[in-house]
Parts: structure tokens; sequence; C-alpha cells
């Protein structure tokens, strides 16, 4: 990998050059030593940097300056192994005497060792064949050759599914003769499932060769995995990495789901994400079906009409993907080059995967193993990078848990038995077992959860409602299926495709103004009924259905519901102690659902660790640590010695930043915001005084947290009851969170406006005040930068609800499982470590960039207290005040406001956007 040596300026770390486009901050330079040597050890390692000191950068130049000279080491290495066979033999000595140490003749142990050497070289020559062929392959496609390799794999994939979709027809006209067949049209056969073999039978009989894989499979070079949270975020990285010193030589390609990369706006309409994964693979589907439109039947010529995606064409799919490893594109440039080349982007992108150096991807794609295979992506002795990781833990538990309701049960069930009765004679016993399983399973569930599956579930009422729990075995058990294989089943279900083929079905057959004939109808009344019931819900006959709320909602009721049980299954598959059953019982089977809770992230965890090189996890605040190393490593058998931690300062000087823990209010009443303190009409009258006087002293905007929604509205009701608000809103404009997310960019855009317009034309209001709430929409990816934060306040300590089943069970497992800490037990430190994270991430929505400066107060005295105070960020912590009363702290506050006021006035402003607060990434 090669860089401009004259458009970067270079930080040293030993022998190591890194490059980079300006001079580097001194942490800069150690993050990116720090990083080069966890590269070159492998392990783990744990990288915190605020947001404002270059962390996607130093990221960047730190790691391809590990990837180019890995590349260069191999090269040399090849080159050593090469000429030590020559060596070798010019100087050998002739044979006859005796080696003393082994009491053989030297002859012999020369003939070892000079054959030890020879095979070693052959080696060496055979990667560094691989290696100049895969560099000529890649300097043909900078001049748009198309390569043979990717043309025989795609030959054998169509081969294959068109085998696939024509074997049962096949199998039928043989077994029932062509009169059967005509019984259904062409464009119905497609929804009958294939016959199907399960691994053990591929195995004994006569299966597809598998000799060939290596010959069609492109052999992937050492690459960097780089995963972060959102595309905005991925788009950041991308655009970091354009106008990085590496941006002109490195091979990158941008991943993402097919929602984001669609170019085909037939598909892109139908919104929801599993809608549009169906219907492309529907129309990959019809593709192929398309070479079969000049065939007869039964000495009629079938005429078929289907869609075809106009952009699956794999010509311009091979020109796209030779487009992206040539230039750094982002998920946008890929999407518009998709369209001017008339290419898909979701498969291209996938094409360039074997061959790039640096792949962008969300957390999903890596995390989850199926996703993750599917895409094609192998971790083998590579190196991930997963950035804005202080979400892992919970990112990898929502990953692996699921969810499905009574109402989806009992309509797969419907749904799926229609499709037996109507196909019955049409498909292998085989497929009639396993959709027989499928059906009794889905019989069980709705059983367990107190209904009848035959029977309408919006109108099945529950006599015993409330929330249970149980261990994977037991609830197996429970439902009297631990007699079952779930493996197979789950096999089965991803191999035959049901789910999709019962979508087809549902499509045609579902809905109930669809026209029929009478003989289609009688097969399929009872379909369109009981989704029509569904629709309605338990309301009166004849009583017309209320119109969805939200379309995408309403979209993703219509598509078939196995889709998400099929989800639930698969989680039933993890080991018993490292999960958990959540029974729902609430008011009707409809209302009522199954949750299966993940307890154990490490398990998904350390397959990836296992595999990778190195696998680095960084953040702007990753305090505290300590769930990283106790929940996800050691847990997922990483030794202690293979972890390493790297947390560097801030850039901004110490002046600009003013963190205080506060106390005692102005009436010097004690901050305790506890679940039992907080709702006392003192406790919230005390918040209310000092956000007064902040007011007063604090230009700009002031961003206050809450623990929850719920408290944020009790407390704004009472001041809006005793006056307060009055007081605040002449000095500050209130603005409040909203709870939908549609409304969130319209309410920032206005606290910007009125901020900017308050700064401009002066007077007594001074700028705005918004209400956030600790988790909520505001808390995390949002920037506060300059005047849109100049004090940020948190309001008590946001503890997790402790009366939560789900976190209950996690607590009890931690307690079950882990060792205490200090003499702590594991689940009182889980719940303070998620609500440190949580303050944490709040309060870093402030400083942003190096000359940007803002005030910090933490009301409750419990921050004083070493445990909680020690897990805030250190350049946060070494910067903090304890202040025990009101005045002390006030005067602190006055002092810099003013200060801030007079520097505001000399500072020029680092960005005309607006609004930059939109296209943050959280620290």
């Amino acid at each position: 990998m090669a860089v401009e040596a004259g458009a970067v300026v270079g930080a040293r770390e030993g022998g190591t050059r890194f490059p980079f486009p300006f001079a580097p901050y001194r942490i800069q330079e150690e993050f990116m030593a720090a990083l080069y040597r966890a590269l070159e050890a492998g392990g783990v390692g744990i990288f915190e940097s605020p947001t404002g000191t270059g962390k996607s950068l130093s990221l960047i130049c730190g790691a391809l300056a590990w990837l180019r000279d890995c590349e260069e080491r191999k090269r040399q290495d090849e080159a050593r192994l090469l000429q030590e066979p020559e060596q070798r033999d010019q100087e050998s000595s002739p044979g006859g005497a005796l080696d003393p140490a082994a009491g053989e003749p030297a002859w012999v142990a020369e003939f070892v060792q000079g054959k030890a050497a020879r095979d070693r070289a052959d080696r060496a020559k055979e990667e560094q064949i691989k290696r100049k062929k895969r560099e000529e392959r890649l300097e043909k496609i900078r001049h748009n050759v198309q390569l043979k390799y990717a043309s025989k794999r795609k030959k054998c994939e169509d081969d294959e599914t068109e085998r696939l979709l024509q074997l049962s027809k096949e199998i039928l006209s043989k077994e029932a003769g062509s009169d059967v067949l005509e019984q259904l049209d062409h464009s119905e056969e497609e929804l009958i499932l294939a016959e199907y073999e399960s691994d053990e039978e591929k195995k004994v009989g006569a299966g597809l060769d598998e000799d060939d894989d290596d010959d069609l499979e492109e052999e992937h070079v050492t690459k960097i995995y780089y995963c972060s949270r959102t595309h905005s975020q991925l788009s950041q990285f991308v655009h970091e990495v354009q106008k990085s010193p590496f941006g002109k030589e490195t091979r990158l390609v941008s991943l993402g789901s097919r929602q984001s990369l669609c170019v085909n706006e037939e598909v892109r309409r139908l919104g929801a994400v599993q809608l549009i994964n169906d219907r492309c693979m529907e129309m990959q589907k019809n593709k192929h079906e398309k070479k079969n439109e000049g065939e007869e039947t039964a000495g009629k010529r079938r005429r078929v009409s289907r869609a075809v995606c106009p952009f699956y064409s794999y010509e311009q799919m091979q020109f796209l993907r030779d487009e992206v490893l040539v230039d750094v594109k982002d998920i946008e440039q890929l999407v518009t080059l998709g369209k001017k080349t008339k290419a898909c982007p979701y498969y291209g992108s996938r094409y360039a995967i074997p061959a790039a150096q640096l792949v962008v991807l969300p957390y999903q794609m890596l995390l989850h193993e199926s996703t993750r295979n599917a895409s094609g992506i192998k971790l083998k002795d590579q190196v991930v990078i997963i950035d804005e990781a202080h979400n892992l833990i919970d990112t990898i538990t929502c990953i692996y848990s699921a969810e499905v309701s009574g109402s989806q049960l009992c309509c797969a069930y419907s749904q799926l038995l229609q499709y037996m009765e109507r196909y019955r004679k049409r498909l292998k016993a085989k497929n009639l077992m396993y959709i027989k399983q499928i059906l009794y399973l889905l019989e069980r569930f709705v059983s367990v959860l107190g209904g009848n599956v035959n029977q309408n579930p919006n109108t099945q009422s529950i006599s015993q409602a409330g929330t249970e729990l149980k261990s994977i075995n037991d609830f197996l058990f429970q439902s009297q299926i631990d007699n079952i294989n779930l493996f197979k089943v789950q096999r089965y279900c991803e191999k035959s495709l049901i789910s999709r083929k019962l979508f087809g079905f549902v499509e045609r057959y579902g809905a109930p103004t669809a026209v029929k004939t009478n003989k289609e109808n009688q097969k399929t009344t009872g379909l369109q009924n009981f989704l029509l019931t569904l629709q309605q819900g338990p309301e009166k006959e004849g009583a017309p259905p209320h119109p969805p709320a939200d379309p995408e909602i309403d979209q993703l009721k219509m598509a078939s519901p196995l889709m998400h049980i099929e989800g639930f299954l698969s989680a039933l598959t993890n080991a018993n102690q490292d999960g958990r059953v959540i029974l729902n019982r609430q008011g009707t089977v409809s209302q009522s659902s199954f949750k299966f809770l993940l307890l154990n992230p490490a398990v998904h965890f350390a397959k990836v660790v296992k595999e990778c090189r190195a696998v680095i996890i960084a953040g702007g605040t990753m305090q505290p640590v300590a769930d990283f190393r106790e929940q996800l490593l050691s847990c997922a058998g990483i030794d202690a010695d293979r972890v390493v931690e790297f947390s560097c300062g801030h850039v901004i000087p110490p002046e600009n930043i003013l963190p205080i823990i506060l106390c005692s209010g102005p009436s010097n009443q004690q901050l305790e915001f506890t679940y039992q303190k907080r709702d006392q009409p003192q406790m919230m009258d005390e918040a209310g005084r000092i956000l007064c006087n902040l007011c007063n002293v604090v230009p700009g905007g002031v961003v206050c947290f809450f623990p929850s929604y719920e408290y944020e509205k009790q407390v704004y009701t009472h001041w809006e009851g005793t006056g307060l608000l009055t007081r605040l809103a002449t000095k500050k404009k209130i603005f409040q969170e909203p709870k939908r997310a549609n409304q969130v960019e319209q309410v920032l855009a206005e606290y910007a406006k009125c901020i900017k317009r308050c700064s401009q034309v002066g007077g007594h209001m001074t700028g705005a005040l918004l209400f956030s709430v600790v988790g909520g929409k505001m808390s995390e990816g949002i920037n506060f930068s300059d005047d849109l934060g100049r004090c940020v306040v948190m309001v008590g300590m946001p503890y997790p609800n402790i009366k939560s089943p789900e976190l209950q069970e996690k607590m009890a497992w931690l307690d079950k499982t882990m060792a205490k800490t200090a003499g702590q037990a594991p689940s009182r430190m889980l719940i303070e470590n998620l609500c440190m994270k949580a303050v944490n991430q709040s309060i870093g929505r402030a400083i942003r960039h190096q000359k940007d400066f803002a005030s910090i107060l933490l009301l409750d005295h419990r921050y004083a207290r070493p445990a909680v105070f020690n897990k805030l960020p250190q350049w946060i912590k070494e910067r903090t005040l304890i202040k025990t009363g009101f005045g002390q702290a006030f005067a602190e506050l006055r002092k810099v406001s003013v200060t801030s006021s007079l520097r505001t006035l000399h500072m020029e402003t680092p960005t005309k956007d607006p609004f930059p607060f939109m296209h943050s990434s959280s620290p």
C-alpha cells in the first residue's frame, strides 16, 4: 500500500512512520503507536479517545500503517524463504562425518534440514504466485478487464438456482403426469417447496461436487473490518479515509443493507426492510425463470410475465465492483454509481470484499453470524475494529434476542395450514413432515400462552395475566416440544425458504379484495377471513377497521409472521444457561408474547475473537470498562494478558471545561434524586432554583437531562404549577425532547435557530433551554457544540429500572456466574455501570472540538462517592470540582460564564453549518 509522501506529516514511534494529513496532536501519536502495537501483538484492545481528539483519523492512519507494514513484511519473508534453499545448497558439505549431537551422519541431518527449507520455500513460492496473480488481477480491474473466476462463480450460482427451482416440477411431472401440473398456473408453481434433503442425506446421496469450491472462491487478502452503529457514522469514517494520506491507494468497500443500497425505486417504495428483502429475492428468482420462457408443457406454450430487477445484471455489477475497488466511495456515492451504471450496489459491493483492504460495515452485519456468512465476510486472521463500542454488549444482546406475539403465532399457523392444504398433493413427504412439525410448534406455543390456535387471538382472554421467566429447557418441556430437533427445523426453514414461499402465497390469496375463481375461493376463504379479523381486531362485526397509524408497521403486519418466528426458534437453540424465555401474558392472546433474552453475549462475541488476528474496541466514552472485561472478554475465554487498554486525554485546555458535582442547592437542601425522594416537592423546587440561577449567567444553550420521560413530565408539570417555568422563560426559550423520532430534527432546528437569533439580536433573552432524557433521542449521536451547549445539567443518577424482569434475570445470572469484585456483587456493579455509561454519554454532548468550552453540572451528592466518581471519563474526572454548597459552585460558574462571553466575542465560528448536531457521531 503506497501513500503520497509529499502530502503527509509523519508521526514516529520507534521505527514506525504514521502518515498524517497534518501535524498530529501528541495524544494522536500515542493513540496510533498503541494501536500499532496492539495489532502487531494480536489479542483485544480497548481504546478510548474523547470526541474532538481526532479518533477516526488516528484509527485510520494507525491501522493502515500497520497493514502497509504487514504487507511489506510478507513480501520480504517470501524473498528470504525463496533464497534459503539456494544458500543451503551452496554451503552444503560432503557427507560421511557423524553429527555429534544426533549421532547420525551429517548428510542425513543436512537432508532433513534442506527438505524443511525447500518445503518452506515451496509454500512461499505458492504464496508469491497467488499474490502476483492477485496484483495482476487488480491491475486489470483498474483497466476494466472482466474477471473469469467471477463469471464461473456466477454461472455456478445460476445453474444451482435453476436446478432447485425446476426440481419439484420435474419430479412431479414423472409421478403425477402433466394433467395434475396443469391445475396450477405457472406463476403459482413458484410457491411450491422444492424437494428437501437434510445435510445427512446429502452426504449419503450424490450431491453437488464440492471440490470446485476452491476454484470459485477468490482468496481474501489481509484486511481490516471497520464497523460502527449507523450508516451516517460509516459515511463520516469513509470521508476521513478519503482525506487521509491512504485515500488514493486503499481498496475500500462499504457494505450496507438492501434498504440502504437498493436503487430499484419499485422495491424501495416498499419501505420495510423485510418486504424489500423478499421482493429482491423474488426478482432474482424471476430472472432465472426467464430462461424457460420458450419451454412447452403438455403441448401448451407458457407465457411468463413476471418482474425482474433491471439492476441485477452480472456484467454491470462486475463493472461496479471494479469501480469500488479503484476509488474510495461511501454508501451515498455507491448508490449514485449504481444508478449511473444500472448495477446493483448491494451485490456489487459484496463481490469486492475478497480483494478489499478495508471493509466498512454496520454492527449487525459483522456481529450476527448468519448475516456475516451470507455476506461473504471471512474473519480468519483478519483485523476487526468496532467503533462507537460503548453499547457493544447491549448491541450483541439485542441482535440475538427475539420476540414473537400471540397474534403472529396464530397468523402464521393459519397461513401455513392453508398453504399445506392447498398444495398437499404436490409437496413431497419430507416437506410435509417439517410443515407439520412447525404447525405443532406454533400450536404448542399458543397453548402455553393460554390460547387456542384455531380461534381469533384478539377475542381470546387470558385468565392469568403476568410475566413468567423460564430457562430454555423448562420452556421446551412446558411446551411439550423437547422431542423435536429444533436445529433441524431451523436448518429446514433456512434452506427451504418456506417463509418466503408462504409470503408469496399470502400475497396471492391473503388480500380480501382479490378476484379468484370459485374453486380458489373455497380453498382460501378461511385465510382471507382470518386475516380480515386480525385487521379488524376485537371490534364489532361490520365495523370498519381503523386505519393504520404507521404505514411501515402496516406493511410488516402484511409480511409473513413466520419470518419473526424463525428468529425465535433460532434463539431457542442457544445453550440452556445462556438465555431465558420471558412469557408475557397480557389481556388477550394477541397482546401476549414470548421473548428470548440472551444473558451471555460473550458466546457469540467469542466466535469473532477466536477467528480474528486482533479485535479493537474503540469509542469516545468507554468508561467504565469493567463490563467489557468481565461480561464480554473474560466470559469469552480471553486471557487478561491478551487485553490491552488505552485511554487518552482531551485536546482542549483545562480551563475550557468546568465539571462540578453539586451536593446541595441554594436553600441547602441536599440533592439526592433517589426513587424514594425525587418526587418530593422540595427536591423538584431545588432543581428549579438551580436552573434559574444558571440561566441568569450562562449564555447560549443549556441542556438539562432527566432520568426518564415520566420524571421529566412530572417535573415540568410541577414547575408549571409553581410558576418557575415562567421565570425560566424570561431568560431562555424552553424546548422539550419529543418522544417520536420523526419530530427530533424539527425541535433541534428550532432550538438552534433560537440560540442563533438571541446571540445576534441580544436583549433580555439569552438563549434556549432544552429538556432531554438520558437514553433518549438526544443523549447519543447529537452534537451540542459551541453555543448549542454551553452548560449540560444532569438531574440525579439515571439508574435502570431494577423491577424489570429482564434486568432481574441478568443480575441473578451475573451473581451466579461471576465472582465479587472488591467485595461488591456483580449485579450491583452492573447497575452502577449502566447508570454511569448513560451519564458519560450524555455529558459528552457539549465538548466537540479543540476550541469548544462548556460547564457540566451533576446534581446529586452520590456522584462524589469514590466508586461512582472513578467511573467518570479520565479527562472529565481529573478536572471535576466537588462542591458541597451552591454558593461556591455558582461563583465558579459565574466566573467561567464571564470569561466565556468574552471569548465568544473574539472566537471564530468553527463551522458554517447552522445545525452541526445533525451530522455528528456519539463520543
